[in-house]
Formats: structure tokens, C-alpha cells, sequence
């Protein structure tokens, strides 16, 4: 066995298929060289076997790469063994040969529009087919942490761009959320800066000089004035309008004359700034991004306008790592404002995976990045299409004392240190159980990083720095491979009907096809529905055990809510009421958020949390409904061989199969959060006339 062979098994998920291929001596040249008895002879198990096809099928109709006629192994993404320089040559080389080959596909297939005059029916249909061969893949990685763990140190490290993102001084913040992808129009440094509405800034102004009102008059009465979202609005006001707020009323301070820098904003449209160098990106950004008014690395800047902006999208050139991969680096728990909160709950939604960065001291002790997993976990699990969750220890090359080491004694201190960090984080993953439902245990990795060594290189090697193996996972998540394989699978299957149309049939022989794929039709369906109701009753069953939980156990939720154990009286009933003003959910700066929807949603998703996860399962291994979708189709081996002659047009019907069924997988993962999602949502607008009722909040605060 080559390198070829094993990388393409184990990238298509069929690693169990490794061990077999070996022992029989498969190489590249007799991989390709395979047969139907062959394969069923090779494969036994029906699963397998049939993924198998697929892949083989489609590599089949792939030009080889080298003069030998043989693919070469870096086509792959790198062989596990292998140095990581050799690694990357062959990535980039395979990468490069791929998009040449890509390009020219799309060439050919823009030929064949353009040469699709006339408006018959078959050539509207081909126009249709040609231009659904475009599919953007876009994988979400969320990067989420508390102030000060080097996020944006982290990311600047992964992409190998130094100075991209602003980062630096604790006491400055990221305070909006940032994407990170890849320019691919132009060999520019961008940054679009998405803005609020005017209308939501007037509300949230509004909100604003309330909380100062009210933080004033407690203070006025001798109450303590430390309120962090007293303090937060202050900061917020400051940062925009320097003293200027203080004395002047929300329509005054609405006036055009503190938006001039910024006229996008005032008509509702984003700003996109150019730049040459990531260097001036990130020092032109600050003040978009960033809390650091009170910063004297910034004292230059007067203005800030991070309170103003929803979403700032960073576009870097010629990055390897962004080709179908956007970063998302996201501040803390949420937002108070509505339109930033939504669009954060939708990143977060979205996320195939999440980044919880904590520094390494701290890393199994730190809660409050536990908190935000845990706050998150059935957004990004059950109500979301997260397949990885990396635990991403910061700093490690934070040692004390080290300028007193030698270099070696230095590097083996950390080392030692990683390892013990990783057994603590891992001890740590396994207590959560409730977050164990939504995710698999080959979900979780933990790294230990140091992005200042990764560049520095004084005392560590980049390969232990882990920055190269999260560049890799990276890399492995573009997988422009498989945007290869599926263009060229499609187009493979245009040509099929092209070429088939041409050729004239006997009608009674199409009509034979036609009946005996109906027929076939109606089994699949008939299994189809079959498991669908299987799955129905399951959940059934497990909603009515649910509700029944939920019927005896509701009272002690809100009396548990309501009179928390081991909570400071003023602090907590402050919380309540934010909690009863903002639908049901208070989200500190720190900390757990209180969530009375999701606590009385709780009886409900617990009942069918598992059976969820093992019916839409994030990871793709098998697909919706346990695999029944996957498994479907009309073209049977036995069709197959029997209608020869029309080998074309079966060959652009499965092609067409597959483009469907990878359609409505999409479509099933979109859906399947709407559906887990809507339990709370359901019990939050039951709950809102209580919340809107302010002799309700009365009461509660009395208690």
C-alpha cells in the first residue's frame, strides 16, 4: 500500500478499510484497477462498501497528476509520519494541481453554456444543472475565551500573520465579533465594518442613559455602585461621546455631527476600508473593534466606534487556511443589544467548530470559559452542526524563572507542563456530562499553544508550540479535495445526458428503464417511510416521557430559579429582574447566564437529547434519520448491468441522485435546529405575558 491509497481511505472515513487494502498489496495503480467482484469480495459489509463505490467512482472520472498515470500522495493532506515540511510542500503542490484542474473543468462547462442558444426544455434544464455545479463551503470555527487568553494572538499565530488582528494589553478588549476568511478577489488586506441600525442605537441609547439613571439615584442613596452593567453603559458612552453624554438628552446625542466619520452607518450600509499590509489593517481597526479608550497605547484615537458596529469581516490574501474556512473570534456570552445577540446566536449556531481558549495556569480551574461552553452547548450541539470542540490552552511557554534555565531545560519544563495540562482538561471534560449529549467523546481535543514561541522560535520548536497541528485541522477542514471531486462528479454527469440525449433509443426499451426505475423508486420510498415512522414513534415516546417530567418537576425549576442556594440576596434579585426584562435571560459580562426559558425547557430536551444527537448527528459519518437518506437510490447493481445501453443516462441519474441527496442533508441540518430549538422558544413566548407584567416582577423582587 502507498501513501495515496491510505490518505484517500482515511479522508473519506473508511480507515477500517486500511488494514485490508494493505494486506492484499493495493497500490495506486491496482486501486484503480478495481472491479464490482473485486470489491465485493474485498469489502463484505454493505455500508462500507457502498461509500467505497462512491469514492472510487468519482476519482475515476479525475485526470491522473503525474506522467506516471499515477496520483501522487500529496494529493492528500498530509500523511501522519511524515516531517511537517514535506507535509506542507505536498499539500501546497496537490492544492495548486487540483485548482488547475478544477479551473479547467469550469472552463469546459462555461463552453457548453454559452453554446446552449435556443430555450428548448433539455437545455434549460442543462443551464440549471451547470450553474448548481457552484457550491460555496464555508466551515465556521468559533474562537471564544475570556479577556486576556489571547484569542487574537491565536489567530494572528494559525494564519501566520503577525500583526492581522489588534491584540496586546489586557485592559483592551474585543468587544465585537470579528470573521476572518480569505480575499478572493483581489491581493488586498479588507475590512467591511457592519454597523447597527440607527433605530436599534436610539433604543439602546435610550436603555443606555436609563441604567446611568438608575445607577445614579442608587448611589445617591447610599447603595453600592458596583454594577457592572451601570458601568458598562458608562463605558459605552464614553467611548463614542467622550463627557458629551452627560449632558445632553437621546435625541441630542443622535445628531448627525457625531457620526460624520462614519456616514455609513447613518444610511444603513457598511464601510469597507483598504489596505496594503496586515500592519495597517489592524492599527485602522482599533477603534471599530476594540475597548481601549482608557488604553495608553491608543491615546492617539478620540473616537471609538465599537459600540456602533454589529460585525467587522476581515479579508486576508493569499492564505491557505481560509480557502473555505472563516475564523470567528466571539466576544464573550452574548450581546445586550438585540441585533448583535441574534447574530451571534446564528455564528454560534453555525460553528462545525469551536475554539474555547484559556491560558494554560488556569486552564481546568478557569470557570468562566467553562460556563460559556456550557451555556452553549445545545446551541452548538443538538440546536446547532458543531462536530469539534478544541480546548485551546494558551501561553504555554509562560514559565517562571525560565531566563534562568538553559534552553533545553526550559523546553522540557513546558513539555512537561503541556502534558499535565491536557490530563487536568481532560478530567475536566468528563465531568460534564449534560454537554456530553450533544457530542461524542471524539469531539473533544485539548492543545497546549504558544503563539508568541510559534514566531519568536527562542524556546520551543514550532512543532511543539501546536500551532502547526491546528494550521493542519485547518487545512483538513478546507478540503478543497472534495469541492474537486463534486464539481467534476457533476459535471461528469452533465455530459452524460448530453451525450446520452444525443443518442436515439428504442421507445419500448426507455420505457422498460423507466418502469423497472419506478419500481425501484417505490421500495426505496417504502424504507424510507418505514424508518421515518420508527424514528416518529421513538420520539413520541420520548416527548410524552419528557412533558410527564416536566408536569412534576416544574415547580421545583422556578422555585430553584427564583431562591438560588448559596447567592447574595440584591446581586441575585437585580439579576432576576434583568432576566424578566430581557424575555427570560440575563447574560452577565461573566459568568453563567440565567436562562428561565431553558431551565423549564430542560424535562424536554434531556428526554430526547441522545436520540436527537443519534438521528441528525453533526459529524456526517452516516448521515440523517440513521442513515436511511444515504443509503437511497433507484440504480441498483442489477439495473445497472441489465440496461447497458443506456449507461449514459443512468450515469447522469446518479449523478443528479447525489447532488439531491447532499441538498437535502443541507437542508435536514438547517431544519433539525430549527426543530430543537423551538421547545424553547415555545415555552419563552408562553412565558411572556408573565415577563411583560410588572405586577409579576413586583412580586418576585419582594420575595
Amino acid at each position: 500500500m502507498d501513501d495515496f491509497v491510505r490518505d484517500t481511505l482515511a479522508q473519506a472515513g473508511l480507515n477500517d478499510l486500511i488494514k485490508v487494502f494493505k494486506d492484499e498489496g493495493i497500490d495506486t495503480e491496482t486501486f484503480y484497477m478495481l472491479q464490482d467482484a473485486d470489491i465485493e469480495k474485498l469489502i463484505p459489509k454493505m455500508g462500507s462498501r457502498l461509500k467505497f463505490k462512491k469514492l472510487i467512482r468519482r476519482l475515476k472520472v479525475l485526470p491522473s497528476t503525474s506522467d506516471t498515470g499515477k496520483r501522487k500522495s500529496g494529493q492528500q493532506l498530509g500523511s501522519k509520519g511524515q516531517p511537517a515540511a514535506k507535509r506542507k510542500c505536498e499539500t501546497n503542490s496537490s492544492t495548486e494541481t487540483e485548482a488547475k484542474m478544477l479551473n479547467t473543468v469550469r472552463n469546459t462547462m462555461g463552453d457548453i453554456y454559452a453554446m446552449l442558444q435556443d430555450d428548448s426544455d433539455l437545455n434549460k434544464i442543462l443551464k440549471t444543472k451547470i450553474k448548481n455545479l457552484e457550491t460555496e463551503k464555508k466551515e465556521l470555527v468559533g474562537v471564544f475565551g475570556k479577556t486576556g487568553a489571547g484569542k487574537t494572538s491565536l489567530i494572528n499565530a494559525v494564519l501566520k500573520e503577525k500583526n492581522l488582528l489588534p491584540s496586546g494589553s489586557v485592559s483592551a478588549c474585543t468587544s465585537v465579533m470579528i470573521k476572518v476568511e480569505g480575499n478572493r478577489q483581489n491581493e488586498k488586506y479588507e475590512a467591511e465594518i457592519e454597523f447597527i441600525s440607527p433605530e436599534d442605537w436610539e433604543d439602546e441609547l435610550g436603555s443606555l442613559l436609563s441604567i446611568i439613571k438608575k445607577g445614579n439615584q442608587e448611589t445617591e442613596d447610599n447603595v453600592d455602585d458596583s454594577d457592572e452593567e451601570h458601568h458598562d453603559a458608562a463605558d459605552k458612552l464614553s467611548a463614542l461621546y467622550e463627557d458629551e453624554w452627560k449632558e445632553k438628552s437621546c435625541e441630542q446625542l443622535m445628531e448627525t455631527k457625531y457620526f460624520k466619520e462614519i456616514p455609513e452607518f447613518l444610511c444603513s450600509t457598511s464601510k469597507t476600508l483598504v489596505f496594503e499590509s496586515a500592519k495597517d489593517l489592524s492599527t485602522d481597526i482599533v477603534k471599530y473593534t476594540r475597548d481601549a479608550a482608557k488604553n495608553e497605547d491608543y491615546d492617539k484615537i478620540k473616537k471609538w466606534y465599537w459600540p456602533l458596529v454589529k460585525c467587522v469581516t476581515v479579508r486576508v490574501p493569499d492564505n491557505p487556511f481560509l480557502q473555505h474556512v472563516t475564523l470567528v473570534d466571539l466576544p464573550g456570552n452574548g450581546d445586550r443589544n438585540k441585533s448583535r445577540d441574534t447574530m451571534w446566536k446564528g455564528i454560534f449556531g453555525d460553528c462545525s467548530t469551536v475554539w474555547v481558549v484559556t491560558e494554560i495556569n488556569r486552564a481546568a480551574a478557569e470557570q468562566e470559559s467553562w460556563d460559556i461552553l456550557k451555556n452553549v452547548a445545545s446551541q452548538i450541539g443538538n440546536g446547532g452542526e458543531c462536530r469539534h470542540i478544541h480546548i485551546v490552552c494558551t501561553k504555554s511557554d509562560d514559565i517562571d524563572d525560565s531566563h534562568e534555565l538553559t534552553k533545553a531545560e526550559t523546553q522540557a519544563l513546558i513539555l512537561k507542563r503541556n502534558a499535565k495540562a491536557k490530563l487536568s482538561v481532560g478530567k475536566e471534560l468528563n465531568k460534564l456530562d449534560k454537554i456530553k449529549k450533544h457530542f461524542s467523546d471524539e469531539c473533544f481535543q485539548v492543545f497546549t499553544v504558544s503563539s508568541r514561541e510559534f514566531f519568536r522560535k527562542r524556546d520551543l520548536n514550532p512543532e511543539d508550540t501546536e500551532i502547526p497541528k491546528l494550521q493542519e485541522f485547518l487545512q483538513n477542514l478546507n478540503d478543497c479535495h472534495s469541492e474537486t471531486l463534486n464539481y467534476v462528479s457533476g459535471a461528469h454527469g452533465i455530459l452524460s445526458l448530453i451525450h446520452g440525449a444525443n443518442l436515439r433509443k428504442e421507445d419500448d426499451r426507455i420505457k422498460e428503464v423507466f418502469e423497472a426505475l419506478e419500481k425501484n423508486l417505490t421500495l426505496q420510498t417504502k424504507s424510507v417511510n418505514n424508518e421515518m415512522m420508527k424514528i416518529f414513534k421513538v420520539f413520541e415516546e420520548r416527548l410524552q416521557e419528557g412533558v410527564e417530567r416536566s408536569k412534576n418537576s416544574y415547580g421545583n425549576i422556578l422555585t430553584s430559579t427564583l431562591y438560588p442556594r448559596k447567592r447574595d440576596g440584591r446581586g441575585f434579585h437585580k439579576q432576576l429582574k434583568k432576566a424578566v426584562e430581557n424575555e427570560g435571560v440575563c447574560r452577565p459580562k461573566k459568568g453563567r447566564e440565567m436562562n428561565i426559558n431553558m431551565n423549564l425547557t430542560s424535562p424536554l430536551t434531556d428526554s430526547i437529547d441522545e436520540e436527537f444527537r443519534t438521528t441528525f448527528p453533526n459529524d456526517g459519518k452516516c448521515g440523517p434519520f440513521k442513515g436511511v437518506i444515504y443509503g437511497f437510490s433507484i440504480l441498483t447493481k442489477e439495473l445497472k448491468e441489465k440496461y447497458k445501453d443506456v449507461e449514459l443516462q443512468l450515469i447522469s441519474l446518479e449523478s443528479e441522485e447525489e447532488r439531491l441527496k447532499i441538498s437535502l442533508n443541507k437542508s435536514i441540518r438547517k431544519r433539525k435546529k430549527t426543530v430543537y430549538r423551538s421547545l424553547a422558544k415555545t415555552i419563552g413566548e408562553t412565558m411572556q405575558d408573565c415577563y411583560n407584567s410588572k405586577k409579576y416582577i413586583y412580586i418576585m423582587l419582594l420575595q
